[in-house]
């Protein structure tokens, strides 16, 4: 290795959750767009396919008893049955990303975050995004125009008991601009890239500089 390559460095799975409507798939899509170095993980589902998807880029779209049994072989790093399907991150890829120094981004909720957690501890890296207020959270879901007011109103509800959450996160970002705040995102990201821990060359480099080669 020369001197002027950096050092091999682990990847990192990279977590952003948020209430409905406060920003987090948004800034996931400029963030993949803007970073190749990081991937959306690629979760499965038992859900239909819809039109436009396509098998193994959007999902991995498995059946019940397939998904079932990968669950009982713990070939899942996280899991979740949410309005009626179940939908799976599955292990072999993210810990063959990891080895290889490649980001792996999650756009998930809380409890998906917490087993994730759970399963790879210091690979990842937890960031909650907040409106700026539950006012501004409940115009933002008006706007959209595709949920009808009672679903906005469990959505509010559920935002609430999301929000409770926000203290089992490493990052915590207020979403009042998303341009400001993927700037944070991006920044956070950067810093954790950076990260000692991570820096699996970095043994090899020091010593490579105290030989003085």
């Amino acid at each position: 290795m020369a001197l002027t390559d950096p050092p091999a460095r682990r990847g990192l799975l990279f977590v952003l959750s948020s209430p409905s409507g406060a920003g987090k798939s948004t800034i996931a899509r400029k963030l993949l767009s803007a970073d190749g170095h990081i991937k959306l993980s690629v979760s499965a589902t038992t859900r239909p396919i819809r039109p436009g998807e396509t098998d193994g880029v959007d999902y991995h779209f498995v059946d019940e008893a397939q998904f079932k049994k990968m669950a009982t072989d713990g070939e899942f790093l996280e899991w979740a049955h949410v309005f009626g399907h179940r939908y799976g991150t599955p292990r072999a890829p993210v810990e063959a990303s990891l080895a290889e120094g490649q980001d792996v981004l999650f756009d998930i909720d809380w409890q998906g975050a917490q087993q994730l957690y759970q399963q790879a501890g210091g690979d990842v890296v937890r960031v909650f995004i907040l409106p700026p207020s539950m006012k501004e959270l409940e115009r933002r879901l008006h706007s959209r125009a595709t949920d009808s007011d009672d679903v906005i109103a469990a959505r509010m509800e559920r935002a609430a008991a999301e929000i409770g959450h926000w203290d089992g996160y490493d990052y915590v970002l207020i979403n009042k601009d998303v341009d400001a705040c993927f700037e944070q995102v991006r920044d956070i990201l950067a810093a954790e890239r950076l990260r000692r821990s991570r820096q699996t060359g970095l043994i090899g480099f020091v010593r490579s500089l105290t030989k003085g080669t």
